[in-house]
């Protein structure tokens, strides 16, 4: 683990929970808000497990459960153990994920050791290579997405509505690959931080626009929220 946060009140919808990051990801997206992370990961020393516990144990009582964040998690080989000493520790767990590893997570829900996947669509499958330096098997995704529509676990699928990432276009495709999802929540895109410096200058949606998309959006699932605005 390179990160810990102890308390969210934010982060895992219901619960207040503490913060746990991963180093390393299969993507490399110019808006990502953790580049460090993903770029340069081994610049992070290690939090020892131990230690982690530890603080962990200091908040019983007072946290509901922690999410594991990125990076992305699912590249991590030691996830399922960790999760499985929360799940010891009777803590609830929400993962945050790209999706782009469904067997992780079908493993993960076979063994009901996560309570709350929060999985991005960024933007159409169709342009998920323009947000990495390599290909990306965007059919890993599909799958991850058929799998967690009928999981018995509470699921959101999210995505980041940047501009020219994320237009009424976009939209409809995400739509169609989310067709029947119980949740999908729209964000609003804050460039303050990203990875890229020309990335950091685009002007966010007026929140009219991301209401207006969200609109759309409810067309294909259960209910969408917006956050953000």
């Amino acid at each position: 683990m390179k990160g810990f946060q102890g308390t969210s009140l934010l982060d895992f919808p219901g619960r207040v929970a503490s913060l746990v990051f991963t180093g390393h990801c299969n993507l490399t997206c110019p808006f990502c808000h953790n580049a460090g992370l993903v770029l340069d990961p081994d610049s992070y020393p290690d939090y020892p497990l131990d230690e982690l516990l530890a603080d962990l144990q200091k908040r019983e009582g007072f946290i509901d459960g922690v999410v594991i964040s990125g990076g992305e998690p699912t590249i991590d080989a030691g996830l399922p153990a960790f999760v499985s000493l929360l799940k010891e520790r009777n803590l609830q767990v929400k993962l945050d994920s790209n999706g782009l590893a469904p067997d992780v997570i079908s493993a993960l829900l076979e063994q009901q050791l996560v309570d709350y996947y929060a999985i991005d669509i960024k933007t159409s499958l169709s342009r998920y290579n323009e947000l990495h330096t390599k290909p990306v098997a965007v059919e890993a995704l599909r799958k991850t997405v058929s799998i967690l529509k009928q999981a018995a676990a509470e699921v959101e699928f999210r995505t980041t509505c940047i501009p020219h990432l994320v237009t009424a276009s976009e939209i409809a495709a995400m739509g169609e690959l989310l067709q029947g999802a119980p949740l999908w929540v729209l964000q609003q895109y804050v460039p303050l931080h990203a990875m890229s410096e020309e990335w950091r200058k685009l002007t966010s949606y007026h929140p009219q626009q991301l209401y207006d998309l969200a609109e759309q959006a409810g067309k294909y699932v259960d209910q969408v929220q917006v956050r953000g605005v």
